[in-house]
């Protein structure tokens, strides 16, 4: 995969934010080393070797969820830009 100028352009976009050209140089680099590192892990010969489901013995402990005081939704939906009366309206970010 090519990280090019247009690709942190359209992440960019898609995402909604604006970078400096230096942030966006920075960007570039970042995800090019990521590409390469995963690139490098795809190089691993794992043959024989089996999936594992935990790296550890830790177990998840979980708590029971609780009732919290949040806002109403009325509240919530005032300060969005585009909204009807009970949902957030979002533009479509994703190609079909």
């Amino acid at each position: 995969m090519e990280v090019n100028d247009a690709l942190i352009e359209k992440l960019s976009q898609l995402s909604k934010l604006r970078f400096s050209n230096k942030e966006k140089e920075d960007i570039k680099n970042d995800l090019q080393r990521m590409i390469q590192f995963v690139e490098k892990l795809n190089e691993l010969n794992l043959e024989g070797i089996s999936p594992i489901t935990y790296m550890g013995d830790a177990v998840s402990v979980l708590r029971e969820d609780e009732v919290e005081k949040s806002i109403d939704r009325a509240a919530g939906l005032q300060n969005a830009p585009l909204h009807d009366e009970t949902f957030f309206k979002v533009p479509k970010v994703l190609n079909p």
